[in-house]
């Protein structure tokens, strides 16, 4: 056969790219319509509700109350009526039930519909619209139910059950059921081990890191978020610039000095986002500035107390970078005088005693306090020491379990 011209190659080239462009269109768009499905309940929601809580400003009353009614979001209503004492309006109540009961009566029937006249996707497409709808009202258990009927259905990929325990996951953080989240996450975890894809093992990973967080698990947030700063996509649970934050937040306490300056410090990823006090409070760290970082600390305690994540966190998160600056510091000296040391926290003297007093006297400093000549001395712990004493107090608990032992089989 005679030999193609170039210009029919390059006719042929063209078409096969504009046909793999439209392919990349329609997954994106594919893609883009299921992360809109997958946004229910919205955080940000419970995140007003939760500084509601503790402000009891009227305007945010009024925006809860706006998004409410706009979502006929009766149990959450209810459950906002018994938190803050609100009294209940019957006749707003009655109009949102009746509005729930038809919106599920009519996705119930397309269920059925799908189920005698369609294929498994349609079946499944309508139980997923179900399971959106008790979410988006606040009906816990009703959207739990309705992701294990996805779950237990026949036929399923392992990839939606994965989805289902995702929409499940997200409605217990909307209520901070650390439990129940912990229940959840086990279960997805183990399909993720067999069948979840990148997508979904990367938004899993920020669901389990925000659950650290509520349990106070610092460490295993701290890897987890920093390890997502440059792949975030789970924007239903958290916006990237509070994601970042949390990053920060946590790794600034488990990061030893090299690590901090290497990850996050000089991260081109975080340092592209705005974080009010918290960029100059770690490089004050860094740099040894202790008065900024002070200041800078005062600045982020308010953001710490309104956040629904951290709130519960705060005195110990306040404390724990206290006491991170306090070892930084002394870790430079033998002995330095306490008004000297005073001078660069920018605190008065008698502040400074009672601090140090405080966490010497709970073994969380290592040193102690010449009230005669006000000097405070380090004592740094022998590791070794320190490695050979732990190795005899769990040999004298290993022994003393092993003559129970004999005890009992002696008997």
């Amino acid at each position: 056969p005679p030999p193609r011209s170039s210009s029919s190659r390059g006719e042929s080239e063209r078409a096969m790219e504009e046909v793999r462009m439209t392919e990349a269109k329609e997954e994106q768009e594919e893609s883009e319509a299921t992360a809109e499905e997958e946004t229910e309940p919205k955080m940000w929601l419970a995140q007003t509700a939760f500084v509601y809580s503790l402000n009891r400003d009227e305007a945010q009353r009024a925006e809860l109350m706006t998004a409410i009614e706009a979502a006929a979001m009766t149990p959450f209503y209810e459950h906002c009526c018994k938190q803050f004492g609100w009294p209940v309006d019957e006749a707003l109540v009655s109009k949102m039930r009746e509005a729930n009961a038809a919106e599920l009566a009519a996705l119930q029937a397309k269920q059925s519909e799908a189920e005698a006249n369609s294929g498994d996707m349609e079946v499944l497409d309508a139980l997923f619209a179900i399971a959106r709808f008790e979410a988006r009202i606040g009906n816990k258990e009703g959207a739990f139910a309705a992701c294990d009927a996805i779950r237990d259905k026949a036929k399923v990929s392992t990839g939606k059950k994965i989805d289902a325990c995702m929409a499940k996951l997200r409605v217990a953080l909307f209520y901070l059921d650390a439990v129940k989240c912990k229940e959840i996450l086990a279960e997805a975890k183990k399909l993720a081990e067999t069948g979840g894809d990148w997508d979904r093992n990367n938004r899993l990973a920020v669901y389990e890191a925000i659950l650290c967080i509520v349990n106070r698990d610092l460490t295993s947030a701290a890897a987890l978020l920093l390890d997502g700063v440059a792949t975030f996509t789970a924007s239903e649970i958290c916006d990237y610039s509070d994601f970042v934050f949390y990053a920060v937040l946590t790794n600034v306490l488990c990061l030893s000095r090299p690590d901090l300056k290497k990850k996050v410090v000089d991260s081109p990823d975080i340092r592209q986002v705005r974080l009010p006090h918290l960029h100059e409070l770690v490089r004050a760290l860094y740099d040894c500035d202790y008065e900024q970082f002070f200041h800078r600390l005062l600045g982020l305690e308010n953001k710490i107390r309104h956040d629904r994540y951290l709130a519960i966190h705060a005195r110990y998160l306040i404390r724990e970078m206290r006491i991170l600056v306090y070892s930084q510091f002394l870790d430079a000296y033998q002995t330095v005088k306490m008004a000297a040391m005073a001078r660069v926290f920018g605190v008065s003297l008698p502040f400074l005693d009672n601090e140090l007093a405080h966490f010497i006297s709970q073994g969380r400093l290592s040193a102690k306090i010449d009230k005669v000549d006000l000097v405070v001395e380090t004592n740094r712990p022998d590791s070794r020491s320190a490695h050979y004493q732990a190795i005899i107090k769990q040999g004298d608990h290993l022994l003393n379990q092993i003559q129970k032992l004999a005890r009992c089989v002696s008997i």
